[in-house]
């Protein structure tokens, strides 16, 4: 089953009755957050949902009040859990310039997680934005060694498909489409897999 809940849906900035952008997809007790505006994990405090909850992130594009909110929420993501080598990371998929974005947050702020994390960078093209606004952040630490940086994947555009592959099982395939916008920009689709039926449709047929 699948279940979304709006944390925000107001712009710019939040407000006391509107938080900024972020929803909620849970599936199979898993939580998946797309975006995560400043004030995101107050939201979530009011809410049905338990943030310990959330596997993985989705951030569609690199404007602050739909990511301002991340580096609190994994510090008291943080705050609440148990130190284990063993628990998979939380995967945290974004435009490129968001990985530098939280480890260099994360280290200026002395914030040590208590869990892994990854960042996926999804590549934009050029067209996804107004020319003069378009920046390349794709080389920002490419000179510096980040031993302690996070690991992730670097995500590029899918000719055939148009899109980029973020997510697949058995149940659902989670893709990456390009959006235009001010600044490079991505909308995400969920699309459900066929599921076939538990009838077993010859021996209906044998039975008439």
């Amino acid at each position: 089953s699948l279940e979304i809940t709006f944390l925000g849906t107001g712009s710019a900035y939040p407000s006391p009755a509107r938080g900024a952008s972020a929803l909620v997809l849970r599936r199979e007790g898993q939580c998946w957050l797309f975006d995560c505006g400043e004030g995101t994990q107050t939201q979530l405090m009011r809410s049905h949902l338990r943030a310990a909850r959330i596997t993985k992130i989705f951030i569609t594009h690199l404007h602050g009040d739909h990511f301002f909110g991340l580096p609190g929420l994994l510090c008291t993501l943080s705050l609440q859990s148990n130190p284990d080598g063993s628990k998979p990371p939380v995967d945290i998929y974004g435009p490129v310039g968001l990985r530098s974005f939280l480890w260099r947050s994360l280290e200026l702020s002395h914030s040590e997680l208590l869990f892994p994390y990854a960042v996926h960078e999804l590549v934009p093209t050029r067209d996804q934005c107004p020319a003069e606004e378009f920046k390349d952040f794709s080389g920002w630490d490419r000179d510096e060694a980040l031993p302690q940086g996070p690991p992730g994947r670097v995500l590029h555009l899918d000719p055939g498909e148009n899109s980029y592959l973020l997510v697949e099982d058995e149940q659902l395939v989670l893709r990456a489409f390009r959006l235009f916008h001010r600044v490079p920009s991505f909308g995400f689709v969920l699309e459900e897999k066929p599921r076939p039926g538990k009838l077993n449709v010859q021996k209906l047929k044998d039975l008439g």
